[in-house]
């Protein structure tokens, strides 16, 4: 038994085609292909050094505004 001729790759492909028709294999590629993107995008990120821009962490509060008289001020402090 040896390795298949195209006319049994042909076959293969026209069976699963007319079993789960072109749309779901269309979404299956699609969804197929943004796994991976993810995949890559999540291995270069952690690769990278803490200097790019999406690791930047969001701005702090500076005490040094004027604000609402209504708003109380809270600093929260991990346990030791």
């Amino acid at each position: 038994m040896g390795s298949f001729s195209i006319w049994h790759w042909l076959i293969v492909l026209l069976v699963v085609v007319l079993i789960f028709g072109t749309k779901k294999l269309k979404n299956l590629g699609s969804d197929l292909g943004g796994a991976v993107k993810g995949f890559k995008d999540g291995m270069k990120g952690a690769t990278e050094d803490n200097g790019s821009t999406a690791a930047v962490p969001p701005q702090q509060v500076t005490a040094h505004k004027v604000a609402d008289p209504n708003t109380v001020d809270v600093e929260a402090k991990t346990k030791s």
